[in-house]
């Protein structure tokens, strides 16, 4: 008997899948999702109900209904609605709690007399430090509150009137929202009728193992939807770019993989719609894929699994969806809701019905916007270019951003005075899910930040200026843990346990000092290490140190430039060790209060070796590229190689083509000789730093 899958029969039907399942309910014929298979009797019933060639059968099925409930004990249909609209889409972790404690919350609020409550008067859109500011607790204690009531934020994530709320009853207070003129001419007119929201581009973000394929999988569909028009295919990489599917567009964020995936969830960035999961046939479900499967189940976007390199001898499909399995991601082919498409980037197989699926799975999602209103949307990727200033990659999601439109995003506003898509092309309007380079922003943002069109620049630079000062002052309220004042809050009762991360440039160096660590017995303080991993500090280590109020320790590693702009915003403290015991001896140290006076490290600026030329009587010379800040004849220097320092000395030689010089700036090449240092490879970092003395 033929078997049909339910979208295959939505599209003969004109219908939607979404749609045609819900018919299917009323009809008691058990699907799980768009990917189920009837028999050609269910099949023939579907079509005779919809083309209205079975009104008598219909009516039996009426009478019949009534007996078929009472024999049959499955879930009602409310709770099979409810589990189809999650079907892909895993609750974060607390969601259920957060019912629970929304429910109990709301009983709070009715019984508690007002009038008895404390009140908090708060103005425009208040952060988690702002609020733990105004409530006199900890970021780090409201971070956890928050989370156990099903909200994941960072310390400057703006919080939703919900929230707030929520949180205020915990604390026994009333909320009372001061209204701040310029916020409320900002949000205006931000209601609109559903009809005007119309339906639009899927955005998905590729996620996945390193080595899996992630970059090749992209360039195959990229390259695959090149015109033979466009001379030199994609001109211009902006971090994003459309694709073209059965005469539908989906937008590819390229991003970095799960790591910028889960730095733009923790700013509050919701802007990915699905997930796609890059595992190798012949590897299988690796650590980063673990990783980043938690990391789309607790944004709660649906996970559609690409098996790669599955024109490989060695692939093994069958042990990779076994693996899947494991995780919680049941194949459809096993009785799951899984979408799992073998691929093979490199033979460019697979690559159509994998875009056939996701825009499957866009249609079941109900993808709208209102291209009518005002633009708002979440920047993907930013950064200062020497010539035309800030340059800000973002995501429209909702409206339509013109050139000439006045900006506000967080603390930073601006006017749009161009605006480029994925091609490099000019453009001079761009509408839902549309990824466009723009520039005119008076300052750089960071990925993540939410943008908003304004009606004027005056009003723009107004609630700019006001959230900053905002934050400035919320941020100074918020006490964030270092080793310098340990001591002080110990004796303040303000600390009771020490949370640490550990990076090292090796594993054994890492648990050496993890286990030296944990084994310090001091009573005044517990201490805690919340991560331990190798490699350099990045944005993550940072945000979770920012979170949870920890000090970060590296051993022979740096910290990324991206990792230590953002340490120096949320007033991380990160200590930089080669020799185990200084670590344990400076801990010791601040516990007692007896820390001496140090020696403060002040970072100048980076190069990037580019090119390494040989001269017979000098030695390898650097050709460089000054990436940031600038480097100077007698500053300090240390080489970093894949984030882990290799050699600590002094520059020898510095030039501009072939003079001397005493400092070079970013954005300019110049010549760099090591003093008595040889070993140095293209990609090496070059760090010029000085010391200064500070007393504590």
């Amino acid at each position: 008997m033929a078997k049909v899958r339910v979208y295959d029969l939505a599209k003969e039907l004109g219908t939607t899948s979404k749609k045609l399942i819900e018919v299917m309910e009323g009809m008691n014929i058990a699907v799980k999702n768009h990917m189920s298979t009837l028999d050609e009797e269910q099949a023939q019933q579907v079509i005779a109900i919809l083309t209205g060639q079975a009104e008598t059968e219909k009516m039996q099925a009426k009478e019949e209904e009534p007996a078929a409930v009472e024999k049959k004990t499955p879930q009602p249909a409310p709770a099979k609605k409810r589990e189809r609209k999650d079907k892909g889409r895993p609750r974060a972790k607390g969601a259920e709690p957060g019912r629970k404690a929304r429910k109990a919350s709301e009983e709070r609020r009715r019984s508690t007399d007002k009038a008895k409550r404390p009140q908090l008067k708060l103005e425009g859109e208040v952060t988690v430090a702002e609020l733990a500011a105004h409530l006199d607790v900890p970021p780090a204690q409201l971070i956890t509150q928050l989370l156990d009531l099903g909200i994941v934020a960072n310390i400057n994530q703006v919080l939703s009137p919900d929230a707030i709320e929520l949180i205020a009853s915990e604390y026994d207070v009333e909320v009372k929202h001061v209204a701040d003129p310029a916020e409320e001419e900002l949000l205006a007119g931000e209601e609109e009728p559903d009809q005007k929201r119309v339906p639009r581009v899927p955005v998905v973000t590729v996620l996945g193992h390193v080595d899996h394929g992630k970059t090749s999988l992209l360039d195959a569909i990229r390259n695959a939807n090149v015109t033979a028009g466009e001379v030199g295919g994609i001109t211009q990489h902006i971090g994003a770019y459309q694709v073209e599917a059965k005469g539908k567009k989906i937008v590819f964020l390229d991003t970095p993989g799960h790591e910028a995936f889960t730095a733009m969830r923790a700013r509050g960035a919701q802007i990915t719609d699905i997930a796609i999961l890059v595992v190798a046939a012949d590897d299988g479900v690796m650590p980063q894929t673990v990783e980043a499967i938690n990391h789309a189940k607790a944004a709660e976007v649906p996970i559609i699994v690409a098996v790669n390199k599955i024109d490989k001898p060695t692939a093994n499909p069958d042990r990779v969806k076994q693996q899947l399995s494991e995780h919680g991601l049941i194949p459809e082919e096993w009785g799951g809701d899984t979408i799992c498409v073998h691929v093979s980037a490199l033979k460019g197989e697979g690559l159509e019905e994998l875009l056939e699926m996701i825009l499957l799975v866009a249609e079941m999602s109900e993808l709208h916007a209102n291209p009518d209103k005002a633009a708002t949307g979440t920047v993907i990727e930013a950064k200062l270019d020497r010539g035309r200033g800030p340059v800000a990659t973002v995501l429209v999601q909702d409206g339509t951003l013109r050139v000439g439109d006045p900006i506000i995003c967080a603390t930073i506003s601006g006017k749009v005075r161009a605006m480029m898509n994925d091609k490099g092309e000019r453009i001079k309007e761009a509408g839902p899910s549309t990824p466009v380079e723009i520039l005119g922003l008076n300052d750089v943002p960071m990925a993540g930040d939410r943008f908003q069109v304004v009606s004027d620049d005056r009003l723009a630079r107004q609630v700019a200026e006001k959230r900053f000062l905002k934050i400035k002052e919320a941020t100074q309220k918020s006490q964030r843990i270092t080793l310098d004042d340990l001591f002080k809050q110990i004796q303040q009762g303000e600390v009771r346990e020490l949370n640490l991360i550990i990076k090292g440039d090796v594993q054994g160096s890492v648990e050496a000092l993890q286990e030296a660590l944990l084994k310090l017995s001091l009573e005044e303080v517990k201490i805690k290490v919340i991560h331990a991993g190798v490699g350099s500090i990045n944005e993550s280590d940072v945000m979770l140190a920012s979170a949870s109020n920890a000090i970060i320790i590296g051993f022979n590693v740096r910290p990324d430039s991206n990792a230590r702009k953002l340490s120096e915003q949320d007033r991380v403290d990160i200590r930089l060790y080669r020799i185990i015991y200084e670590a344990i001896d400076d801990i010791k140290a601040a516990v007692a209060g007896l820390l001496k006076p140090e020696f403060k490290e002040n970072v100048l600026g980076q190069a990037q070796v580019r090119q390494v030329f040989k001269a017979s009587k000098l030695g390898n010379i650097a050709g460089c590229y000054v990436t940031e800040g600038k480097i100077t004849r007698n500053a300090l220097m240390r080489l970093i190689r894949d984030g882990v320092v290799v050699h600590e000395g002094r520059i020898a030689s510095l030039k501009r083509f072939k003079d001397d010089a005493r400092e070079v700036l970013s954005g300019f090449e110049c010549g760099i000789l090591l003093d008595n240092f040889n070993d140095i490879h293209e990609g090496d970092i070059i760090e010029a730093y000085v010391m200064e003395q500070v007393v504590r």
